[in-house]
């Protein structure tokens, strides 16, 4: 006898043998029908899967409505995708094919070079093969029958698999679908019929098992959903993306570059993207200040042993640059974390419970020797800028500064107009090695964490095991910007580890005059200035707001007659602050507004013979067009107030 609960509390008790789709079939005839998938006592499985004979067991039946219907979808028309492929083209060899955000990909090995051309034949066929219905069936079969079946198959890849990466296993499971069998462990939806949306993507170069010295192989990328209306919505998305994509604008916007014999994943910042970043420093210097903290300036490279005593080194080998090796044979590394200098700074001298909360910032840079294939201009890069600092404070301190980190990077994150996030906490998983410190520190560390977030106003928290830092657990702000994609930004880390007696060994003296450990506090609401910016630049596609703007307002005069008068406006502009240029060329007013428009000039203030007589400009919106004539003096004093309120134009403020 089993006993199923299900998600509305009730319980449905069994003497035979069942699957999620018998448990569906006794509830309703509709239930049945749409159900795709199921979790068992908390892990996906396919609807076919067999309940336990005995005991109990938690069940829920995944329909369209579930998110997670919509993962295990997509994994069966990776199948189907194979399947066709292995149709139209031969000696195709199979090797993964797992789902990715928003659609899916499979690795194939064939002599036939796929290419866009082919995507309409391959696509008609995957729509044969869902009219077709065929049911996905799960095999389960010993390791040793397997092979022999993928060798007969002729999928080399497959037996390599098998042979290496599951030779612990004793059995494999297949699934078959008509002629198409594939080593697979699911789960997959009951039939094809539930994919109503599908296309494919793009191609690109793979390795098995992403090992460069492997075999080459192509990818194939497809996407799918449940509707039309979807896939469309989709398809938009992309669209908007590829508009708004920060490689491309801040080309045309000459905000940054990336030139080959600079090397790659190092930005040069051009002019106008150093304006970008210089306004967003000097706004989080002032919040700093405000806030208590005390800049400080340390060196990009340091010996390789303080990152050892961090635990940087060799824990991210792989991810830093190599050392330096002097002739005296001392070796520095470029930093890879501020961190240590920080530390550093902290020990150069005793220290008093008085003292406490010390607050060090800095705009450290920072270097990390990321893979090629993983740059992605400035959103990915090897060397960047983090708004870094860090808190050395007492335990009973410890709730009210995280909290202030908390409450500085949500002010941050609201200033741009980026409302729309959710909160991550990250803690450690007990069963891996890859943590320092004692667990009942883990334990002290994530309680205090836990609760400072639980007691805050603070959207959408969650918590995730195994993604903690090596040295502490912390919470990462997942921003959504106004197209829906999610960045990871800001990012506050509590840390007992550096501080220990097996780290670094600090202390400060208490009020019993004794030594005690301070705690330290990891923050940067920012995350990196080059991420943060190339974020951004795609939220605003390209149109900063006023504050922001590299060129504020521009002046145009509708004829070079008056000249002159445009060149005093431009001159009262600059004098009141203003980032303003003028366009004095013998161009008509209409091309001149027009290149302002695509350069993304926040203000145009038209002149030409009533504004000279008048002292007055005509000013012209960006996004909102024609706003009327005023006077000169008028127009810098609603563009400083603009300016001071950081107020965020209209359509980014809706977002």
């Amino acid at each position: 006898m089993v006993k199923v609960n299900l998600p509305d509390g009730s319980s449905k008790e069994f003497s035979r043998r069942m699957r999620a789709m018998d448990v569906a079939a006794d509830i309703g005839s509709g239930l049945a029908k749409a159900t795709l998938a199921a979790v068992v006592d908390g892990k996906i499985v396919g609807a076919d899967t067999f309940l336990p004979e005995e005991g109990e067991v938690q069940l829920r039946l995944l329909t369209k409505r579930d998110p997670e219907a919509l993962d295990v979808m997509r994994h069966s028309c990776a199948h189907i995708m194979a399947r066709a492929v292995m149709r139209l083209f031969d000696g195709v060899e199979l090797a993964f094919g797992p789902t990715v955000e928003n659609g899916f990909y499979y690795d194939f090995s064939l002599e036939h070079a796929i290419s866009e051309a082919d995507f309409s034949k391959i696509e008609a066929e995957m729509a044969k093969i869902i009219k077709e219905n065929e049911p996905f069936e799960r095999v389960v079969q010993p390791r040793d029958e397997a092979v022999r079946l993928c060798a007969d198959l002729n999928q080399k890849l497959k037996v390599q698999h098998i042979q290496e990466g599951l030779a612990e296993e004793e059995t494999v499971s297949f699934y078959r679908q008509g002629e198409f069998v594939d080593l697979c462990r699911g789960p997959h939806v009951p039939a094809p019929q539930a994919i109503s949306a599908f296309k494919l993507m793009s191609v690109a170069g793979a390795y098995w098992k992403g090992d460069a010295a492997q075999k080459q192989l192509q990818r194939l990328y497809g996407t799918a959903w449940f509707s039309k209306q979807d896939l469309d919505s989709y398809l938009q998305r992309l669209e908007e993306a590829k508009r708004r994509d920060h490689r491309v604008l801040g080309k045309q916007l000459e905000l940054f570059m990336i030139d080959p014999d600079v090397g790659s994943g190092l930005v040069l910042w051009l002019p106008k993207g150093a304006v970008v970043r210089r306004e967003l420093e000097n706004f989080i210097y002032g919040e700093l200040i405000k806030n208590g903290y005390q800049p400080v300036y340390t060196p990009v490279i340091g010996r390789v042993n303080l990152y050892q005593i961090s635990g940087h080194y060799p824990y991210y080998a792989d991810s830093q640059f190599p050392p330096v090796e002097m002739a005296d044979g001392d070796r520095y590394l470029l930093r890879p974390m501020n961190c240590p200098h920080h530390i550093t700074i902290y020990k150069s001298k005793p220290r008093s419970y008085r003292e406490l909360p010390l607050r060090l910032a800095e705009f450290g840079t920072v270097h990390r020797f990321e893979q090629s294939g993983e740059l992605n201009g400035m959103t990915r890069v090897r060397g960047f800028t983090q708004d870094d600092a860090h808190i050395f404070c007492t335990e009973e301190q410890v709730a009210d500064e995280f909290r202030g980190c908390l409450e500085m990077t949500k002010h941050v994150l609201s200033t741009v107009g980026l409302n729309d996030y959710r909160v991550r906490l990250s803690f450690r998983d007990p069963a891996s090695d890859k943590y320092v410190g004692e667990p009942a520190v883990w334990d002290r560390a994530e309680a205090a964490l836990r609760d400072v977030c639980e007691n805050m106003d603070l959207p959408d928290l969650e918590i995730e095991i195994g993604e903690a830092a090596f040295y502490g657990p912390k919470a990462d702000f997942v921003v959504a910007d106004c197209i829906g994609r999610e960045w990871q930004l800001g990012t506050v880390q509590l840390d007992y580890n550096l501080p220990s007696a097996e780290r670094f060994g600090l202390e400060y003296i208490g009020a019993d005059n004794q030594p005690h450990r301070p705690v330290m506090i990891h923050r940067a609401p920012f995350g990196s200035f080059e991420r943060f910016i190339g974020m951004l630049i795609e939220h605003f596609a390209g149109a900063f707001p006023l504050w922001l703007a590299p060129e504020q307002v521009r002046v145009l005069v509708v004829s070079q007659k008056f000249e002159d008068y445009g060149r005093q406006v431009e001159s009262q502009l600059r004098e009141a602050g203003l980032r303003a240029s003028g366009d004095y060329r013998p161009e008509k007013i209409g091309a001149k507004i027009r290149d302002a428009q695509l350069e993304m000039i926040p203000y145009m203030l038209v002149v030409g013979g009533r504004e000279a007589e008048t002292g007055t400009a005509a000013v012209r919106d960006r996004r909102q067009g024609d706003l009327g004539s005023m006077p000169v003096a008028e127009v810098i004093s609603r563009f400083r107030e603009e300016i001071a309120a950081k107020r965020l134009p209209a359509a980014a403020a809706e977002n």
